[in-house]
């Protein structure tokens, strides 16, 4: 008898985290934005540069990388994939080669937006770069201001080849983040 009432407790325990696992996913508002991150790996407008860089065992196959080459960047972001476009902010962090075999590059970026509706507002990206794929998705692991705890996915392309050391990046970004409490969730926050 004292096993049967431990499995309904447990089976009630579960269904009551469920319950509020639940409660808690409908508490969150969604957050569509696209922006462009301009990386600049050289010259005198360069926004990347190199902190690590020729340490590690050659690339297999990229001719002059090694394995652990890693880069600080402080990319514009705007929105669109223009030279022209509006400024949206700065994407700021690193990314490292991580791959001895394959063009696979990790990502932890910070884009910190500076435009309206978001102005002051920060979203975190980190994930798996395979470069020459079309589309990668990395993951949406937090985010301050307007977009505090914001959890989802970015699909993440190259947009535009401008040069041998400028690309535009495109960041379909699809997130939620958590509706404060007092908050019916009416007044969803804009979307770009």
């Amino acid at each position: 008898m004292a096993t049967a009432n431990k499995q309904v407790v447990l089976v009630v325990v579960a269904s009551l985290l469920l319950l509020a696992a639940d409660v808690a996913s409908a508490r969150r508002r969604p957050v569509h934005l696209r922006v462009y991150m301009h990386d600049v790996i050289g010259g005198p407008e360069r926004t990347a540069i190199r902190l690590i860089w020729g340490v590690g065992p050659p690339h297999a196959t990229m001719p002059g990388r090694t394995f652990g080459d890693t880069v600080a960047i402080d990319d514009l972001v705007t929105a669109g994939p223009g030279n022209e476009s509006r400024p949206l902010g700065r994407a700021q962090g690193t990314y490292m080669l991580t791959s001895r075999h394959e063009e696979v590059i990790v990502v932890d970026i910070t884009v910190v937006l500076t435009a309206r509706p978001y102005n002051g507002s920060t979203v975190v990206v980190a994930g798996r770069d395979r470069i020459y794929d079309d589309t990668r998705e990395l993951a949406v692991v937090g985010g301050t201001g307007m977009l505090r705890g914001a959890s989802g996915y970015v699909l993440w392309r190259t947009a535009k080849i401008y040069s041998e050391i400028h690309m535009a990046l495109e960041l379909d970004i699809h997130a939620s983040v958590p509706v404060p409490d007092g908050d019916d969730g009416t007044d969803a926050v804009a979307t770009e």
